[in-house]
């Protein structure tokens, strides 16, 4: 008999966020063959220059993609969260181009590129929400490359704060408008292109506008509309299926 891994939940969840799946592509995914790992704060999961041969989804915990500058200058391109695959694209692309690191301990769940070709051939739908997700990365970069480059900083964090929201919410880490955020303000930093300074002040003045409070390592969205409007956020470049209003 089979076995079935509960740590496939995770991927499930991200997957009938953005389509819906039927019980026997459900079933063929809590059927993949895992390597379970922990990974401590600050670690490479996948460096950059790697030759990959599996991909890694993120069970638990917070990662991002990111590049280093000649001067040592960190550069992140995305944030992950339960239920990625944020390397996904390492089924073609045989030369990591960029690194995948733990910002907090991660638990992960290692997937055989045979693996996923195996269960993409005998349920070729699943090959195309797998590629769905990619092409939803690709615009999630977009939005990033706009954020860097043209938004100023308090709506740059702002789009940021909202697109966390609305992606941990899909699978099912928000109550009542509030998620843990356990990422530094080095990280956000390096996401945002500011200084950490900066990231202060603008932090600072999204709670004196009323729109977001903290509580250790929990944000709450106080003005959900407010945060929206701030962030010129519209969450349509993330393509979710459930379209439930926030």
């Amino acid at each position: 008999m089979e076995a079935i891994h509960p740590q496939t939940i995770a991927l499930i969840r991200k997957l009938e966020s953005i389509a819906h799946l039927t019980p026997e592509e459900t079933a063929a995914l809590q059927r993949l063959p895992l390597h379970l790992k922990t990974v401590a704060a600050d670690q490479d999961i996948v460096s950059e220059g790697d030759t990959a041969s599996e991909c890694c989804l993120i069970v638990a915990g917070f990662a991002c993609r990111y590049n280093i500058t000649a001067a040592g200058k960190r550069q992140i391109l995305s944030f992950h969260i339960s239920g990625d695959i944020a390397d996904l694209q390492s089924l073609h692309l045989t030369v990591m181009d960029h690194s995948l690191g733990a910002l907090i301990p991660c638990k992960l769940a290692f997937i055989q590129h045979d693996d996923l070709r195996a269960l993409m051939r005998a349920h070729p739908r699943l090959g195309d929400l797998f590629w769905r997700d990619t092409l939803i990365d690709a615009a999630v970069f977009r939005q990033w490359v706009v954020n860097v480059g043209r938004r100023p900083a308090l709506t740059r964090m702002a789009h940021l704060l909202c697109e966390l929201l609305v992606r941990l919410r899909a699978v099912e880490l928000v109550e009542d408008h509030a998620f843990d955020l356990p990422v530094t303000q080095a990280d956000l930093a390096d996401a945002m292109g500011l200084s950490n300074v900066h990231v202060n002040r603008v932090s600072q003045e999204l709670r004196k506008l009323g729109l977001i409070a903290f509580q250790g390592k929990t944000l709450r969205v106080l003005d959900w509309e407010g945060l929206k409007t701030t962030g010129e956020f519209d969450p349509t470049y993330l393509h979710l299926a459930k379209k439930d209003a926030l």
